[in-house]
């Protein structure tokens, strides 16, 4: 008994009312919010009418007045709110107690159509951030974690606002080398595929109709990076995209294309290397290069940030985890490729 009261004595409990016009896009259809809060949060939760009541451990029931705050002020600001929102939220209370959840997800980049493309996570907050602060930046993650999503966003915010008269968007087309002869149709119509990506995310951005104006007009520029030899990019946007697979000398010549009142981002996964014959790869060494430099900012995403489907980030997790015990292998010399163990076995007979 003694116990259980000194367990009452210890609980936390907080009480407070939500906006009523919030209230429904809070709690999510059928409660679908609510339940998953539940299921994230270590306090009890319960609620009536307008009015949430938070009971349990004092650190717990502190962390989730502070989770359901940044939920109220989003639903408050009109923004929908779903599982990815409420996750996004503990997770990012959960890393950092400096930046407000609501203002990561509430800075609006670009809008058309009602639809508005903004960041995700904590990270991504402070590389749209580099980007404005920066001239030249460098975007590294795994694939889904919004690297060049974001670029172009912020790329289309500079033409919009006039702060450069062109985005140019470019991109190695390392896959095309072996094969880019037995493609039909002419040289643009080979390149084509390499450089889809970069068109389906503009689609996203700018109206599709305006497009071939605007790259008849020279205003959006896409084109393989050897399109970029020789040339000084006065004004401009200029993203290069998959740079892990430029080699040194390519990306030596991308950087200093760049010219008078333009920005670059650079954006890559240097774990996903296509460079044919073993060749390093010019975004692993060019960290090292450019250490110290001054306006140059590189930023890191990780599988926290990957804003695809839940399980791109368990996948990533999983790849980075195997990849580590394939090298502590290669370390001991007990591992040879596929073939090796088998060889050996057969010698063992």
């Amino acid at each position: 008994m003694a116990e259980e009261t000194q367990q009452s004595n210890k609980e936390g409990q907080s009480r407070f009312a939500v906006p009523e016009g919030a209230v429904l896009t809070l709690l999510g259809s059928r409660d679908e919010n609510l339940r998953l809060a539940e299921e994230l949060l270590d306090a009890d939760v319960h609620v009536r009418g307008n009015e949430i009541t938070l009971s349990g451990d004092p650190a717990d029931v502190a962390f989730a007045e502070r989770v359901f705050s940044e939920l109220i002020t989003l639903a408050s600001r009109g923004q929908v709110i779903d599982h990815n929102a409420v996750r996004r939220i503990v997770a990012m209370l959960n890393e950092t107690d400096v930046e407000s959840p609501a203002e990561v997800l509430s800075l609006d980049i670009v809008s058309r159509r009602g639809r508005t493309i903004r960041p995700k996570t904590l990270n991504q907050k402070h590389y749209v951030d580099a980007i404005d602060k920066n001239t030249i930046v460098f975007g590294l993650g795994p694939a889904g974690t919004g690297k060049t999503y974001l670029a172009m966003a912020k790329a289309v915010q500079a033409l919009q606002s006039k702060q450069v008269n062109r985005i140019i968007l470019t991109r190695p087309a390392v896959e095309a080398g072996e094969r880019l002869g037995y493609l039909p149709g002419t040289l643009y119509e080979k390149i084509d595929p390499y450089l889809r990506p970069l068109y389906d995310a503009l689609h996203d951005m700018v109206d599709p109709e305006s497009i071939p104006r605007l790259t008849q007009a020279g205003t959006i520029e896409v084109a393989p990076l050897a399109f970029m030899r020789g040339r000084s990019l006065n004004d401009a946007f200029i993203i290069l995209d998959e740079a892990q697979n430029t080699t040194p000398e390519q990306m030596k010549m991308f950087l200093t294309r760049l010219g008078f009142g333009s920005k670059m981002v650079v954006t890559g996964d240097t774990t996903q290397v296509d460079l044919p014959g073993g060749q390093r790869s010019g975004l692993r060494v060019v960290r090292d290069i450019l250490d110290g430099v001054e306006d140059v900012h590189f930023s890191e995403l990780t599988s926290q940030d990957v804003v695809r489907h839940r399980l791109v980030g368990d996948i990533v997790d999983a790849y980075d985890k195997w990849q580590v015990q394939q090298d502590a292998l290669d370390q001991n010399g007990q591992h040879h490729g596929p073939g090796a163990r088998r060889g050996n076995q057969r010698r063992g007979r």
